[in-house]
């Protein structure tokens, strides 16, 4: 995020704000192995100066993939979703509006792919297929998502759970561990078909934000790839070769993301690799 140094060195309280929630967007790209394009990098800064308005920027961004439409390929294709999808959380993260419902963790998705033409997916629509996916933190294997016939109930569910929790009497490292749970249960679901964890880490923040927690916005900025892995692990079993589901990971990203701890955040210590009978956790090795 070399990019915004100066800003966060010298800038004004209100473009440091802009610049973090730019890190973040940019930073939640790589989840999927994006990266955004120079001309959003510097339409970035226009806005953070104040020179342009977050709609402008959208509006800029159309227009030049526009033009681009007749040099299109799969590499521009991926550099435009990252562009658009960059925006779109921004202008989230940028608004001090949140309700706490399956709704809104729709809407998130809705408003951050909806244009998005490459994702081939229904932005904001439950998805009505079921879906694996290769995971290399498992060595190629799957996590098991929930089943299309049950993502609503289950919505419904975890959500109506969490609503009636009371947090009361808690430690701040046990309502962080609770909430951390939550997430990693809300993930677990995927209840679209592609863009899941993008949408639940901007649901995360905003949600995070109604508990008068102060989220450090670089740790999505820069660890955005071992958030993600650390939900994979956080469910996945295999007890035939000694591999259980743990959230140690997890809570080590949201101990330096609310917490104030240092712990080192290295995805090469998540990943599994399941020998003839012992799985090796590439951590334990020099």
């Amino acid at each position: 995020m070399t990019h915004f140094e100066e800003y966060i060195r010298q800038g004004e309280p209100s473009q440091v704000e802009k610049t973090q929630i730019w890190q973040t967007a940019i930073g939640l790209q790589l989840v999927d192995g994006l990266t955004p394009s120079a001309y959003l990098i510097e339409t970035a800064k226009e806005n953070i100066e104040g020179k342009i308005t977050i709609d402008e920027v959208k509006y800029r961004i159309d227009s030049y993939y526009k033009q681009q439409k007749s040099k299109k390929t799969v590499d521009n294709d991926r550099t435009e979703e990252a562009d658009r999808v960059s925006a779109n959380i921004t202008g989230i993260l940028s608004e001090q509006t949140f309700t706490f419902s399956p709704a809104e963790l729709l809407l998130i998705h809705k408003r951050l792919f909806t244009g998005v033409e490459i994702m081939r997916v229904k932005a904001g629509k439950v998805r009505d297929y079921n879906i694996t996916k290769s995971e290399w933190v498992l060595n190629g294997k799957t996590v098991f998502y929930a089943s299309a016939d049950t993502i609503n109930a289950t919505l419904d569910y975890d959500f109506l759970q969490e609503k009636n929790f009371n947090c009361k009497g808690l430690s701040e490292r046990e309502i962080v561990e609770h909430i951390a749970k939550f997430i990693s249960g809300l993930w677990q679901i995927h209840a679209c078909g592609e863009g899941n964890t993008r949408t639940v880490a901007v649901f995360t923040v905003k949600y995070l934000r109604t508990f008068g927690f102060e989220v450090k916005n670089d740790m999505f900025a820069k660890h955005s790839w071992y958030f993600r892995n650390a939900l994979v692990r956080a469910n996945y079993n295999d007890y035939r070769n000694k591999v259980y589901a743990t959230s140690e990971y997890l809570m080590r990203f949201f101990g330096n993301l609310l917490l104030g701890e240092n712990n080192e955040l290295k995805n090469r210590h998540l990943r599994i690799i399941i020998g003839k009978n012992t799985p090796v956790n590439i951590e334990n090795k020099s």
